[in-house]
């Protein structure tokens, strides 16, 4: 066995965490794009779109929705970022603490609209409450993310992962998995599988909206996160803290 590949086999455990990841956040992103009022919980970026869309008063889009998401998405990073922080400088297990607040979020978020709506659609007078709740819980996983930090997945959008798929397939068009180095097979391999992540998360979340709706798919949600962070707890942790680059 070679030198790197303990370091290779590293990298594969974290590809494989951040895929799931990826995965949840799109089934997120459906769940709640589909059912809270044409809002998105992790893809902030939309939301940044439709509150201008809203403030210039186009499109009939609603301001209050996406200017809740954006200030609930980060008010769960600017806390999860100092916890996390605070952890990892005690040797603490930042990672699956993280998670487990993102997942008890989402059961927070999940709760009352099972109460009170069951199966059934989400009024829009109650949507808000379940944006302001879920949104924080994609806050705590941006903070995640940032603090794992593998290049080319950060779990919540796939814009740059595309961008980075097709520049290395035109740079090198006949070249297979087999025929790349270890490094450039694992950055393809990220790329695609936060394209395919975040594409599968949207099917996942919304085939589940069909017989569960709002509030079980979120907890079904919820579920896989907490079992993530059960397998960092028990599993020696996929991640390490971050090296600084030397001045």
């Amino acid at each position: 066995m070679s030198d790197a590949s303990p370091v290779l086999a590293t990298d594969a455990r974290r590809v494989a965490v951040m895929t799931v990841l990826t995965v949840l956040a799109g089934a997120v992103d459906a769940v709640s794009f589909l059912t809270m009022g044409k809002v998105f919980c992790a893809l902030a970026t939309g939301n940044v779109l439709f509150l201008s869309f809203g403030l210039a008063g186009e499109g009939d889009v609603p301001v209050a929705r996406p200017a809740i998401a954006i200030g609930a998405f980060m008010a769960g990073a600017a806390v999860a970022g100092v916890v996390l922080t605070r952890l990892a400088e005690s040797g603490r297990p930042w990672f699956p603490v993280g998670l487990v607040c993102e997942a008890v979020l989402l059961v927070y978020a999940a709760a009352p609209v099972l109460a009170r709506h069951g199966t059934g659609a989400v009024p829009a007078q109650d949507d808000r409450g379940g944006v302001a709740l879920v949104a924080p819980a994609m806050g705590v996983r941006a903070s995640i993310v940032q603090r794992v930090h593998v290049p080319g997945m950060p779990t919540l959008l796939s814009q740059t992962a595309i961008a980075e798929l097709v520049n290395d397939v035109l740079r090198r068009p006949r070249a297979a998995l087999r025929g790349m180095t270890a490094k450039q097979r694992l950055a393809r391999t990220r790329w695609t599988a936060t394209v395919g992540g975040i594409f599968s998360g949207g099917v996942l979340g919304t085939l589940l909206l069909v017989p569960l709706g709002t509030g079980r798919a979120l907890l079904v949600i919820a579920a896989a996160v907490l079992l993530l962070a059960v397998v960092g707890m028990v599993a020696p942790s996929p991640v390490k803290e971050p090296v600084p680059d030397s001045p």
